[in-house]
């Protein structure tokens, strides 16, 4: 069994949604798309994946309830050990480790 923890995002549906944006793009577009910073080609594409893909419409709808349930953080507030927690798990992430 491998020691990796299993990511909803990270699976890949069996059929490719329509257009050209992958999964992992997706997850890196939602905050700008969630702050209505996305161009409307690129909100166009990043709608038209999430309708198609139940992964990352779930993986969106998540990220909406936990702005709802977090509300905003102010980094000033933050402890410095989690701020380093933080950075080195979204590293490790965006490394695909």
């Amino acid at each position: 069994m491998s020691s990796r923890r299993w990511l909803p995002w990270r699976r890949r549906p069996a059929a490719s949604p329509p257009g050209d944006l992958a999964c992992r793009e997706l997850v890196e577009l939602v905050t700008a798309y969630l702050e209505d910073e996305l161009d409307a080609g690129d909100r166009a594409r990043f709608e038209a994946h999430v309708t198609a893909c139940e992964h990352c419409s779930a993986y969106l709808e998540q990220m909406r309830v936990t702005l709802r349930v977090v509300g905003h953080l102010d980094p000033d507030e933050l402890q410095p050990e989690v701020e380093r927690e933080l950075l080195d798990a979204f590293r490790a992430w965006k490394a695909g480790g």
